[in-house]
This record gives C-alpha cells, sequence and structure tokens, in this order.
C-alpha cells in the first residue's frame, strides 16, 4: 500500500523529537508499508537533500537506541522530501496537491503539528485545492483548542471538510504499550472485572508526575497550564479506560461509545465542590536530584506575576451503578519528587479481620504506564514466626510484579509509531471522538472559569518547592476520604 504522509510542520521541534523517530523506528522495525513518502512542509527555502541533512542532525540528538546509523539514515532519508509552504497561500496549496497528483498513492494523510490556530486554515485550504479526496486522512495534534468553544470551532471547520472516519485526534497517551495492556487487563482476563466495580474497590487514583520544569516550552506552557496540558485529555482519557463498560467489540466506534458515556457520567461541578475538590499549585525555587532549580516565574518566557497552575489535583466520581461513591482522584503536575504515571486501584479491606495485620492494610494494584511499564499487585501474605506459634497468625505485605519492558522487551512498540501506523492504515481505535473532546472540555469549563475568578480576586495558585509531590493541600483532599496518595503509605 502507498502512502504519502504529509507532516505540516516539517522542521518544528514536535516532527524531529517524536515524529520522525517513530516513523524511523518503524521503517527500521519493517512495519512502515513499502512504497511510503514522507513530505516535510516548513516556511523556509530548502530543497529535500538540504531537509534530509536538517533531519540526520537532529535524529543525532534523540535517544541513542532511536538513532539511526549512517547506512540506516541513507535508507530512510529516500522517503523523505520537502515541500516549502505559507500556510495563508491558496497558490501554496496548490503545489502540495501537483506534488501529490506525481503518483496518487493509495493513502494521503495530513499530519497538522503546528499551533491549533492554524487547523481552521490549513483544513479550509486542503478543501478549497480538492485535497480532500475519500483516501485522505488528517491527522490533528493536541491541544485541540484553548477552552469548549474553540474545541467546537475548530471540530466544525474540520467536519465542513472531511468526515468524521477521516479526522484523527491525536492523544500519545492511548499509544502507549501500558495503556493497551490497562484495556487487555480489563478486557482480555477474567480475574479482575468481576471486582472492578464499588463493592469492592474503595479509591481509584491517577497519578502523572514529571521532574522536569517547562524548559524550552515557558511562553506555550504560560498560556496553557496542566489542566490543559494534561488533565483534560490524557488523564481523562485514563480515567475512561479505567471506568468504562465492556464494549460489545473492538471496534473503534464500541470503544468510544463507552468512554463518551463515562465522561457523561462525570459529577458536575457545584461552588462547593470547586472550593473543596480542585488543588491547583505552583512550582517555586526548590532542589531536584540535589540541584537548585529556578522557581515556574524565574523560567524563560513566562511571565513575573504568572498565575498559571503548574500542578493539579481533583476528587471526582463517576454516577453511574457500577461506581457510585468511590472516589477518583486525580494529579498531575511539573517539578515534582519523581517522574511517575501510574494508576493505583486501592481495593477495600476485609470485611472481618482474622488476622493480625499491619494498620490500614488493603490490597492495591498499581498499573505502571512509565517510566516503569507493569504491574504491580499488592497483596497480604503470612509472615509465620516464633512468635505466632498457637496464636493469631500476622501477615505481612507482598507484591506479585510483572514488568512489561522484560517480558515483551523486543516486541515493544513506541506510541507515536503505534499510532502513525494505525493512521495509515485507518484504525480509528486510539484516537479520540469529536463528542469525546466535546463533554472533556465541558467537565473542566467551570474549573477554568472558578480560577479565572479566583484570579480576579487575588487568589492564585498555591506555591509547592520543587521537589516535592505538590501543595499540602493535595494531602488533605485525599485525607478527608480516609486515603493517602501512593507515596504517603
Amino acid at each position: 500500500m502507498s502512502f504519502d504522509l504529509v507532516l505540516f510542520g516539517g522542521t518544528g521541534d514536535l516532527a524531529w523529537r517524536k515524529l520522525l523517530p517513530a516513523l524511523f523506528q518503524s521503517f527500521r522495525h519493517g512495519s512502515l508499508p513499502a512504497g511510503g513518502r514522507i513530505i516535510g512542509v516548513g516556511r523556509n527555502e530548502m530543497s529535500d537533500d538540504e531537509y534530509r541533512a536538517l533531519i540526520a542532525q537532529r535524529l543525532a540528538e534523540v535517544e541513542a537506541d532511536k538513532r539511526p546509523n549512517n547506512g540506516e539514515f541513507a535508507q530512510f532519508a529516500q522517503l523523505l522530501h520537502y515541500q516549502r509552504m505559507d500556510l495563508s497561500h491558496p497558490g501554496d496549496y496548490a503545489a502540495l496537491r501537483d506534488l501529490l497528483l506525481q503518483r496518487k498513492a493509495d493513502t494521503v494523510v495530513m499530519y497538522l503539528a503546528t499551533a491549533p490556530s492554524l487547523f481552521s486554515i490549513v483544513v479550509e485550504q486542503l478543501g478549497a485545492c480538492g485535497l480532500n479526496t475519500p483516501h485522505t486522512r488528517v491527522v490533528l495534534e493536541k491541544p485541540l483548542g484553548h477552552d469548549l468553544p474553540s474545541n467546537m470551532a475548530i471540530n466544525a471547520a474540520v467536519r465542513q471538510v472531511f468526515d468524521e472516519a477521516q479526522i484523527f485526534r491525536i492523544d500519545h497517551y492511548l499509544g502507549k504499550p501500558s495503556v493497551q495492556n490497562l484495556l487487555a487487563l480489563r478486557f482480555g482476563n477474567t480475574i479482575f472485572e468481576p471486582l472492578w466495580r464499588r463493592e469492592n474497590i474503595a479509591s481509584i487514583e491517577i497519578t502523572m508526575a514529571e521532574q522536569l520544569g517547562v524548559e524550552k516550552r515557558g511562553e506555550f506552557y504560560d498560556t496553557t497550564g496542566a489542566l490543559r496540558d494534561m488533565v483534560q485529555n490524557h488523564a481523562l482519557q485514563l480515567l475512561c479506560a479505567i471506568g468504562m463498560e465492556p464494549p460489545i467489540s473492538a471496534d473503534a466506534d464500541a470503544i468510544r461509545n463507552e468512554k463518551l458515556k463515562v465522561l457523561q457520567s462525570l459529577k458536575r461541578w457545584t461552588p462547593e465542590t470547586l472550593s473543596r475538590d480542585v488543588v491547583r499549585g505552583q512550582y517555586a525555587p526548590g532542589q531536584i536530584k540535589g540541584q537548585p532549580v529556578p522557581g515556574y516565574r524565574q523560567e524563560t518566557g513566562v511571565a513575573p506575576h504568572s498565575q498559571t497552575e503548574t500542578f493539579v489535583a481533583l476528587r471526582t466520581e463517576i454516577s453511574n451503578w457500577r461506581w457510585a461513591g468511590v472516589p477518583f482522584f486525580i494529579r498531575t503536575g511539573k517539578r515534582l519528587a519523581g517522574r511517575d504515571a501510574s494508576i493505583v486501584v486501592h481495593f477495600r479491606q476485609v470485611p472481618h479481620a482474622i488476622y493480625r495485620t499491619p494498620m490500614g492494610a488493603a490490597n492495591r494494584l498499581v498499573i505502571h504506564l512509565q517510566p516503569k511499564d507493569g504491574l504491580t499487585l499488592h497483596l497480604m501474605a503470612a509472615a509465620q514466626s516464633q512468635g505466632d506459634a498457637g496464636g493469631v497468625q500476622t501477615l505481612s505485605p507482598a507484591a506479585l510484579d510483572l514488568d512489561f519492558d522484560q517480558r515483551f522487551g523486543s516486541e515493544r512498540v513506541g506510541a507515536y509509531e503505534r499510532l502513525l501506523l494505525d493512521v495509515i492504515a485507518g484504525r480509528l481505535n486510539l484516537f479520540v471522538r469529536a463528542d469525546e473532546q466535546e463533554a472533556a472540555w465541558q467537565w473542566v469549563e467551570p474549573i477554568l472559569e472558578n480560577w479565572q475568578q479566583a484570579n480576579a480576586n487575588g487568589e492564585g495558585p498555591r506555591p509547592y518547592a520543587a521537589g516535592s509531590w505538590g501543595p499540602g493541600a493535595a494531602s488533605a483532599l485525599v485525607a478527608r476520604d480516609g486515603h493517602s496518595w501512593m507515596e504517603e503509605l
């Protein structure tokens, strides 16, 4: 199957850090369909050879195991081409059309790795010059809008040019092997599904913690913040995977229908819950791995009196029969004490204790997303000692640990590699439908409005020291339900 992948923003940060390394990996693994062509689009004048030299230089900076050697890149480079375009100029789209018509590939992928403000312009011009053929697919990179109205406006503009089945709204978290294993855990095994409900589960926490600060993204991040950057998309997609009902099949719409039901069932915000169940913070100067690091307001590109949050913790519930009354805690932040993305399922304690156990002991299932990828099941096991002879037995914590990187190491496929191959093949399972996205924005909108009002009243985010686990209020948030974050157990 021949394909053309047109990479708008082909010289940008996302292209060389994520997309082109992923395409190279699929080329190296032999999974990239034969007869492919990758066309980088940018504003500068450049020949194909100059573009290839630029990409060779950039790929030399990625992780060592993802770098091509000279021979590998020489082969991969034959797929790379360059097209100069001013995205506001209709004539440049006509030139792109002429380039694509040279060989009439079976599939054409338009990947919009640009600022979201350009999405509507690009798709309108693609439609105007006839580049919205039935074999064309368009990929929209997050963030898709800044709020609900802007998201709906982008979706409406794209749907005027492309059918929903041609639109691939990408969330790279859904392509992670660990997230695939979360779905496999639930719907490919019988052991957990009967337990996966309010009668057995006390609470669920989702943590997406980073040690890094905003790095070189200060200007972008200062207009985005942690809620838009991580919660509205990644965290809510994970919550859907945990909370959804079993779909009737593995078809894209069957899965996305169940995810949408979860988003529609999330408890709506009230003035009381907005003030009680949402914590926002902003990192102050501190230490990471023993080295001093600046506070958020000292980062390049950040306003000196910024009120942008770099940390969010919140409590919510899914209001349906399976989950009624079970608190779901979501936490994400930058410059935290560790890099960790995980889901922790806290099971209820035994209803009648016949053994001695540590205070508050209960089973937990930890689903590790990064940097480790695997599962850890925390159990209680007999720890027979001399003092127990003839008396009440003492139980101690024990863990069953499954490391997917060790088990499947040679077979692992990265998130962007998986998603790019799915786009080329036309598989929508791991992409977000418009109504899902709009439901997620609808749910976070009251939080954004509440913070805007708080900022006007001089109530900004709570400061926390870089290298900590965030504001103390985040611990109080879970403690009110009698729970603790994983690192506090």
